[in-house]
């Protein structure tokens, strides 16, 4: 069944958005993780203009992360003094990689610009979680056992000024790397159309040593705020959210992560990462392709408005 969206000017399958709309959501169930790195690849691939993708999957994230980030309040494993702080630096992230998303549309490079940043960071996340994973599998086959950190041990961020101490968490930190760190997610989300935890997850465990009781749903307030920001703005200035793609996306993502979540209670630590990493590598690699491949137009004709 043929449904035409509005703002990509573009008919598309109700039931094949619907079904990546699933597949996503299984794949952020089953990992944990928002799936906005897998969703705006996928509907680029499809057709959908890269700049609609981005502005619209922001929507899709934030809905997401609600319910996410609402369960993980209730179970008091969010920080609000830390999730506080990293908004401070997530707002301003956002309004920068809106300003730089829009000058980048106004110059015509924007899509090559997401393709790059694309590769680079999916590439390099992917290649980085898979090489953990498969060094986690080989010590388990092993029996060898993990290195321990130990709670009290400080690295040279804990020695930065300003420190603040965030009592859910239970650690004493400068607010600066907290500040950049959100800020940084924050630009990322906005010019990629990713909530940004496969990479602020990590960052909190090994850079901050933040505890994982409270990583996740922090990590879950800070995609909902900043995705949300990031929807607004996008459709106040470049009106390039497509209401009709996100709810589409929305109602499959729900189902999705639904079974997701299930399969990955099944599923041991060390297969997940192996598997998220080499997912993560594969689109990275898809997207490489995409870039040196040759088109098969090399122009396009386009009616823009007649003259008689």
């Amino acid at each position: 069944m043929q449904l035409y969206l509005p703002i990509a000017d573009l008919p598309v399958n109700v039931f094949l958005i619907l079904a990546m709309g699933a597949a996503v959501g299984f794949v952020s169930g089953m990992f944990g993780i928002g799936g906005g790195f897998l969703m705006t690849p996928l509907l680029i691939f499809i057709g959908i203009a890269p700049a609609v993708a981005v502005a619209s999957v922001a929507s899709h994230i934030a809905a997401s992360s609600f319910s996410g980030a609402l369960s993980y309040w209730r179970r008091r494993a969010i920080d609000p003094a830390l999730a506080m702080v990293l908004l401070s630096g997530g707002t301003v992230g956002t309004m920068l990689g809106v300003w730089t998303f829009t000058l980048l549309r106004s110059l015509g490079q924007l899509d090559l610009m997401i393709a790059l940043s694309y590769v680079v960071l999916l590439s390099s996340v992917g290649g980085l979680m898979f090489w953990e994973g498969l060094r986690a599998l080989l010590r388990v086959r092993r029996g060898v056992a993990v290195p321990l950190r130990r709670s009290g041990s400080h690295g040279w961020i804990h020695g930065l000024p300003l420190k603040m101490r965030f009592k859910r968490s239970k650690i004493y930190l400068s607010v600066i790397p907290v500040i950049v760190v959100g800020t940084i997610i924050g630009f990322i989300g906005a010019v990629m159309g990713v909530g940004g935890g496969f990479i602020l997850v990590p960052i909190m465990i090994y850079l901050l040593r933040v505890p994982t009781a409270t990583v996740i749903g922090t990590s879950m307030v800070l995609t909902l705020v900043t995705m949300l920001f990031a929807t607004l703005l996008h459709a106040v200035t470049n009106h390039l959210v497509d209401a009709v793609l996100a709810l589409i996306l929305m109602v499959g993502g729900v189902t999705g992560a639904q079974f997701g979540a299930r399969a990955g209670q099944k599923i041991r630590g060390e297969h997940l990462r192996l598997l998220l990493g080499l997912l993560v590598l594969a689109v990275g690699i898809r997207f490489a392709i995409e870039l040196v491949i040759r088109p098969d137009d090399l122009f396009t004709i386009r009616e823009t408005g007649g003259a008689g």
